[in-house]
């Protein structure tokens, strides 16, 4: 027999399909993807960075990428782009007089100071000075970091060079290449979606075959910038940089007249590099800049696409360098 519902019990049963439909709807919500921002780890750009490209260059020693690309470096960083530094070794033996884990160490501390006058980040990896060797375990190592730096573009010695640790490096660089896009290569980092463009820095080698510029970048506007990060690498500028050896040691002077005397020999002395490297491809800077302010540009840093990495158009290129005035 059917009995009369009355109203209290109505409201009852209304109130609890109301707390089902509630829990039910919280917890679809609970589960679906979180769309509000996270920080990423240490050292890695966030993904919500639009429109910022992400470089990383590999040097084999705690001053190869400053030299090399310290003001390309300056110019991106100063347009909001993230770039690191990566080197493959520690410097433990680059000095006359020192060595061991007090240089490492020290180099370290020098790099870290460079890479804040740049704006950029940077890394040296725990690896012996003149015992780079190209392994798997070192490949993956550079799969990882270009990964995790979400680049864009990677830069790195030519594997034909004087030293083997750039050899190497250039080689552990290319060797990264495409299988950083390969899900199941080092599955502990999540895959690239696309292979970066890759390219090597300048060097003056012929054989096999010579250097050859795709961009050049004059870095008139950030040399001072760009020597004023490589002031901060003393254990080169009293050993190496100051004798072409390591046989002696010449201490920077803590007399401010002297020191500043040093400073400038410094300064004077990257300005002839970069200033050899303007002139050597002045006919690509005009390709570049035009003929009128490519003519101005007294220094710059030359750079040389890879065939490994993605193949970027002639006029992307240019718009993934920090060409002033393009």
């Amino acid at each position: 027999m059917n009995k009369k519902i009355h109203g209290p019990v109505i409201l009852v049963l209304a109130a609890a399909i109301a707390a089902s439909i509630f829990v039910f709807y919280n917890r679809r919500a609970s589960a679906a993807p979180q769309t509000s921002s996270t920080s990423a780890p240490a050292g890695v750009p966030e993904e919500s960075e639009k429109g910022k490209l992400h470089i990383i260059v590999f040097g084999a020693h705690p001053d190869d990428c400053e030299i090399r690309a310290g003001g390309v470096a300056a110019l991106w960083a100063a347009q909001g782009h993230k770039v690191k530094f990566v080197s493959l070794t520690n410097g433990d033996i680059g000095h006359a007089t020192m060595a061991g884990g007090p240089l490492a160490k020290r180099r370290t501390e020098e790099v870290k100071k460079a890479a804040r006058v740049l704006g950029i980040e940077t890394e040296v990896l725990d690896n012996h000075d003149g015992e780079l060797m190209p392994t798997l375990e070192n490949r993956k190592a550079l799969v990882r970091l270009i990964r995790q730096w979400k680049a864009d573009i990677v830069i790195g010695h030519r594997p034909n060079d004087y030293h083997p640790d750039h050899r190497y490096t250039g080689i552990l660089m290319q060797d990264a290449a495409f299988m950083v896009t390969v899900a199941h290569f080092c599955p502990d980092v999540p895959q690239l979606a696309k292979n970066p463009v890759f390219l090597y820095l300048v060097d003056n080698f012929q054989k096999p075959q010579p250097f050859k510029p795709d961009v050049v970048v004059g870095i008139d506007d950030v040399f001072e910038k760009k020597a004023n990060a490589l002031w901060c690498i003393e254990s080169q500028i009293e050993s190496l940089w100051a004798t072409g050896n390591f046989e002696k040691v010449v201490p920077v002077p803590q007399e401010p007249a002297s020191r500043e005397q040093r400073r400038q020999e410094v300064f004077k002395r990257f300005a002839a590099r970069d200033e050899a490297t303007a002139n050597k491809y002045r006919a690509k800077l005009i390709e570049l800049y035009g003929q009128e302010k490519a003519q101005k540009i007294r220094c710059a840093e030359a750079f040389e696409m890879c065939e490994y990495g993605r193949q970027p158009s002639p006029d992307e290129l240019k718009h993934l360098f920090p060409l002033s005035g393009q």
